[in-house]
Protein backbone atom coordinates (compact mmCIF):
# COMPACT_ATOMS: atom_id res chain seq x y z
CA UNK A 1 0.00 0.00 0.00
CA UNK A 2 0.99 3.62 -0.34
CA UNK A 3 -1.69 5.21 1.81
CA UNK A 4 -3.53 3.63 4.74
CA UNK A 5 -6.10 5.37 6.92
CA UNK A 6 -7.43 3.39 9.85
CA UNK A 7 -9.28 3.57 13.13
CA UNK A 8 -7.88 1.26 15.82
CA UNK A 9 -10.47 0.65 18.53
CA UNK A 10 -9.41 -2.38 20.63
CA UNK A 11 -12.01 -1.63 23.29
CA UNK A 12 -14.85 -2.15 20.80
CA UNK A 13 -16.24 -5.27 19.21
CA UNK A 14 -15.36 -3.82 15.80
CA UNK A 15 -11.73 -3.10 16.56
CA UNK A 16 -10.49 -1.99 13.14
CA UNK A 17 -11.83 0.01 10.20
CA UNK A 18 -9.31 0.60 7.43
CA UNK A 19 -9.26 2.15 3.96
CA UNK A 20 -6.16 2.06 1.79
CA UNK A 21 -4.83 2.77 -1.69
CA UNK A 22 -2.14 0.79 -3.46
CA UNK A 23 -0.06 2.88 -5.87
CA UNK A 24 2.17 1.12 -8.38
CA UNK A 25 3.40 1.15 -11.97
CA UNK A 26 0.56 0.05 -14.24
CA UNK A 27 2.76 -2.39 -16.14
CA UNK A 28 3.50 -4.38 -12.97
CA UNK A 29 1.13 -7.39 -12.99
CA UNK A 30 -1.05 -8.25 -10.00
CA UNK A 31 -3.93 -10.52 -9.07
CA UNK A 32 -7.07 -9.35 -7.25
CA UNK A 33 -7.72 -10.18 -3.61
CA UNK A 34 -8.39 -13.90 -3.15
CA UNK A 35 -7.77 -16.81 -0.79
CA UNK A 36 -4.30 -18.19 -1.56
CA UNK A 37 -4.24 -21.96 -2.28
CA UNK A 38 -0.67 -22.22 -0.98
CA UNK A 39 -1.55 -20.20 2.14
CA UNK A 40 -5.17 -21.20 2.90
CA UNK A 41 -5.47 -18.77 5.82
CA UNK A 42 -4.47 -15.70 3.75
CA UNK A 43 -6.87 -13.43 1.91
CA UNK A 44 -4.79 -11.00 -0.15
CA UNK A 45 -3.99 -9.57 -3.54
CA UNK A 46 -0.80 -10.74 -5.18
CA UNK A 47 2.07 -8.90 -6.82
CA UNK A 48 3.01 -11.22 -9.67
CA UNK A 49 6.49 -9.76 -10.08
CA UNK A 50 7.86 -10.41 -6.58
CA UNK A 51 5.15 -12.83 -5.42
CA UNK A 52 4.10 -11.03 -2.23
CA UNK A 53 1.27 -8.72 -1.24
CA UNK A 54 0.57 -5.28 0.18
CA UNK A 55 -2.17 -6.26 2.66
CA UNK A 56 -3.36 -9.61 4.01
CA UNK A 57 -6.04 -10.71 6.46
CA UNK A 58 -6.67 -14.15 7.93
CA UNK A 59 -9.56 -16.19 9.27
CA UNK A 60 -8.60 -15.45 12.90
CA UNK A 61 -8.74 -11.70 12.38
CA UNK A 62 -4.97 -11.32 12.03
CA UNK A 63 -3.93 -8.74 9.46
CA UNK A 64 -0.85 -6.94 8.22
CA UNK A 65 0.07 -4.33 5.61
CA UNK A 66 3.21 -2.73 4.20
CA UNK A 67 4.04 0.57 2.54
CA UNK A 68 7.25 1.70 0.92
CA UNK A 69 9.24 4.39 2.73
CA UNK A 70 10.14 7.07 0.18
CA UNK A 71 13.91 7.36 0.02
CA UNK A 72 15.26 7.70 -3.54
CA UNK A 73 18.86 7.20 -2.36
CA UNK A 74 18.19 3.89 -0.58
CA UNK A 75 19.40 0.55 -1.89
CA UNK A 76 16.90 -2.22 -2.68
CA UNK A 77 16.80 -5.17 -0.33
CA UNK A 78 17.47 -8.79 -1.21
CA UNK A 79 14.11 -9.93 0.23
CA UNK A 80 10.63 -8.78 -0.79
CA UNK A 81 8.67 -6.51 1.55
CA UNK A 82 5.56 -8.19 0.18
CA UNK A 83 6.40 -11.34 2.13
CA UNK A 84 5.91 -9.56 5.48
CA UNK A 85 2.08 -9.47 5.60
CA UNK A 86 1.84 -13.09 4.45
CA UNK A 87 4.28 -14.36 7.06
CA UNK A 88 2.41 -12.67 9.90
CA UNK A 89 -1.09 -13.74 8.85
CA UNK A 90 0.07 -17.32 8.18
CA UNK A 91 1.87 -17.59 11.51
CA UNK A 92 0.97 -17.42 15.18
CA UNK A 93 3.47 -14.91 16.59
CA UNK A 94 2.01 -12.10 18.67
CA UNK A 95 2.05 -8.76 16.81
CA UNK A 96 4.67 -7.30 19.17
CA UNK A 97 6.99 -10.28 18.72
CA UNK A 98 6.56 -10.34 14.96
CA UNK A 99 7.25 -6.64 14.56
CA UNK A 100 10.35 -6.92 16.75
CA UNK A 101 11.58 -9.80 14.63
CA UNK A 102 11.01 -7.88 11.38
CA UNK A 103 12.80 -4.84 12.77
CA UNK A 104 15.81 -6.98 13.67
CA UNK A 105 15.96 -8.08 10.01
CA UNK A 106 15.15 -4.69 8.47
CA UNK A 107 18.39 -4.48 6.47
CA UNK A 108 17.18 -7.39 4.33
CA UNK A 109 14.47 -5.22 2.80
CA UNK A 110 14.26 -1.99 0.90
CA UNK A 111 12.80 0.98 2.81
CA UNK A 112 9.46 -0.04 4.33
CA UNK A 113 6.77 0.41 6.96
CA UNK A 114 4.79 -2.51 8.37
CA UNK A 115 1.65 -2.82 10.49
CA UNK A 116 0.65 -6.13 12.10
CA UNK A 117 -2.32 -6.71 14.34
CA UNK A 118 -4.97 -9.00 15.74
CA UNK A 119 -8.15 -8.20 17.69
CA UNK A 120 -6.19 -7.33 20.86
CA UNK A 121 -3.11 -5.41 19.72
CA UNK A 122 -1.58 -3.52 16.83
CA UNK A 123 2.13 -2.83 16.27
CA UNK A 124 4.17 -0.79 13.82
CA UNK A 125 7.80 -0.55 12.76
CA UNK A 126 9.83 0.25 9.69
CA UNK A 127 13.27 0.63 8.29
CA UNK A 128 13.32 4.12 9.84
CA UNK A 129 11.10 3.46 12.88
CA UNK A 130 11.60 1.31 15.96
CA UNK A 131 8.81 -1.05 17.03
CA UNK A 132 5.93 0.63 18.79
CA UNK A 133 2.42 -0.21 19.93
CA UNK A 134 -0.21 1.73 17.99
CA UNK A 135 -2.44 3.73 20.30
CA UNK A 136 -6.24 3.65 19.91
CA UNK A 137 -7.63 6.27 17.56
CA UNK A 138 -7.36 7.51 13.98
CA UNK A 139 -4.08 7.03 12.15
CA UNK A 140 -2.57 7.29 8.68
CA UNK A 141 0.47 5.68 7.13
CA UNK A 142 1.86 6.65 3.75
CA UNK A 143 5.45 6.64 2.50
CA UNK A 144 6.83 8.45 5.55
CA UNK A 145 6.51 7.59 9.23
CA UNK A 146 3.28 6.61 10.95
CA UNK A 147 1.09 9.72 11.38
CA UNK A 148 3.58 11.94 9.58
CA UNK A 149 1.55 15.00 8.66
CA UNK A 150 1.40 14.86 4.87
CA UNK A 151 -1.59 16.57 3.16
CA UNK A 152 -2.99 13.30 1.82
CA UNK A 153 -2.74 11.66 5.25
CA UNK A 154 -4.53 14.52 6.98
CA UNK A 155 -7.33 14.53 4.43
CA UNK A 156 -8.11 10.83 4.56
CA UNK A 157 -8.01 10.61 8.36
CA UNK A 158 -10.38 13.58 8.61
CA UNK A 159 -12.70 11.96 6.08
CA UNK A 160 -12.55 8.59 7.84
CA UNK A 161 -13.38 10.23 11.16
CA UNK A 162 -16.44 11.80 9.56
CA UNK A 163 -17.63 8.46 8.19
CA UNK A 164 -17.21 6.75 11.56
CA UNK A 165 -18.96 9.58 13.41
CA UNK A 166 -22.14 8.80 11.46
CA UNK A 167 -22.25 5.34 13.08
CA UNK A 168 -23.90 2.26 11.67
CA UNK A 169 -22.41 -0.61 9.71
CA UNK A 170 -19.30 -0.30 7.57
CA UNK A 171 -20.29 0.88 4.11
CA UNK A 172 -17.52 -0.07 1.64
CA UNK A 173 -18.88 2.40 -0.92
CA UNK A 174 -18.37 5.36 1.44
CA UNK A 175 -14.86 4.21 2.32
CA UNK A 176 -13.96 3.75 -1.33
CA UNK A 177 -15.26 7.24 -2.02
CA UNK A 178 -13.13 8.87 0.67
CA UNK A 179 -10.03 7.26 -0.87
CA UNK A 180 -11.03 8.51 -4.34
CA UNK A 181 -9.70 12.00 -3.58
CA UNK A 182 -7.77 13.17 -6.66
CA UNK A 183 -7.07 16.77 -5.66
CA UNK A 184 -3.38 17.68 -5.56
CA UNK A 185 -2.05 19.49 -2.49
CA UNK A 186 -0.91 23.13 -2.75
CA UNK A 187 2.83 23.49 -3.33
CA UNK A 188 3.52 25.07 0.10
CA UNK A 189 2.06 22.00 1.80
CA UNK A 190 4.08 19.41 -0.13
CA UNK A 191 6.67 17.33 1.72
CA UNK A 192 10.25 17.29 0.45
CA UNK A 193 11.18 13.63 0.10
CA UNK A 194 13.95 14.06 -2.45
CA UNK A 195 11.99 13.21 -5.61
CA UNK A 196 11.59 16.75 -6.97
CA UNK A 197 8.68 19.16 -7.13
CA UNK A 198 6.88 17.62 -10.13
CA UNK A 199 6.89 14.17 -8.56
CA UNK A 200 5.76 15.58 -5.20
CA UNK A 201 2.81 17.18 -6.97
CA UNK A 202 1.92 13.96 -8.78
CA UNK A 203 2.11 11.91 -5.59
CA UNK A 204 0.29 14.39 -3.34
CA UNK A 205 -3.37 13.32 -3.85
CA UNK A 206 -4.72 10.32 -1.95
CA UNK A 207 -5.72 8.86 -5.35
CA UNK A 208 -3.05 9.16 -8.07
CA UNK A 209 -3.77 9.16 -11.81
CA UNK A 210 -1.05 9.16 -14.46
CA UNK A 211 -0.29 7.02 -17.54
CA UNK A 212 2.66 5.12 -16.03
CA UNK A 213 2.06 5.12 -12.27
CA UNK A 214 -1.02 5.51 -10.13
CA UNK A 215 -3.58 4.03 -7.78
CA UNK A 216 -4.13 0.44 -8.83
CA UNK A 217 -6.65 -0.58 -6.18
CA UNK A 218 -8.43 0.55 -3.03
CA UNK A 219 -8.99 -1.82 -0.11
CA UNK A 220 -11.51 -1.65 2.73
CA UNK A 221 -11.09 -3.78 5.84
CA UNK A 222 -13.29 -4.07 8.91
CA UNK A 223 -12.56 -6.51 11.73
CA UNK A 224 -14.86 -7.49 14.56
CA UNK A 225 -16.58 -10.82 15.11
CA UNK A 226 -16.92 -10.77 11.35
CA UNK A 227 -14.32 -9.64 8.82
CA UNK A 228 -15.30 -7.47 5.87
CA UNK A 229 -12.66 -7.20 3.14
CA UNK A 230 -13.42 -5.38 -0.12
CA UNK A 231 -11.30 -4.33 -3.08
CA UNK A 232 -11.93 -1.96 -5.98
CA UNK A 233 -9.48 -2.05 -8.90
CA UNK A 234 -8.67 0.74 -11.36
CA UNK A 235 -7.31 1.25 -14.86
CA UNK A 236 -4.53 3.71 -15.69
CA UNK A 237 -7.08 6.44 -16.47
CA UNK A 238 -8.61 6.08 -13.01
CA UNK A 239 -11.76 4.29 -14.15
CA UNK A 240 -13.04 1.27 -12.19
CA UNK A 241 -11.84 -2.11 -13.48
CA UNK A 242 -13.64 -4.38 -11.03
CA UNK A 243 -14.79 -4.82 -7.45
CA UNK A 244 -15.16 -7.71 -5.03
CA UNK A 245 -16.10 -8.30 -1.42
CA UNK A 246 -15.58 -11.01 1.21
CA UNK A 247 -17.28 -11.54 4.57
CA UNK A 248 -16.46 -14.30 7.03
CA UNK A 249 -16.76 -15.04 10.74
CA UNK A 250 -13.59 -14.77 12.80
CA UNK A 251 -12.31 -18.08 14.11
CA UNK A 252 -11.63 -17.69 17.81
CA UNK A 253 -9.49 -20.82 18.11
Amino acid sequence: MCLIAFAWMPERERCLVLAANRDEFHERPARPMAWWPQRPNCLAGQDLEAGGTWLAVGRKGRWAAVTNFRDPAAQPGHESRGDLPLAFVSGDMAPADYIADVYSRRSAYGPFNVLAGDRQSLWYAGSRAEPQSVSPGLHALSNGLLDQSWPKSRRVTTALGGVLASGGEIDPKRLFELMDDREAAPDPDLPDTGVGLEAERLLSPPFIVSPRYGTRCSTVLGIGREVLAAERRFRADGSVDGELQYRFKVRLS
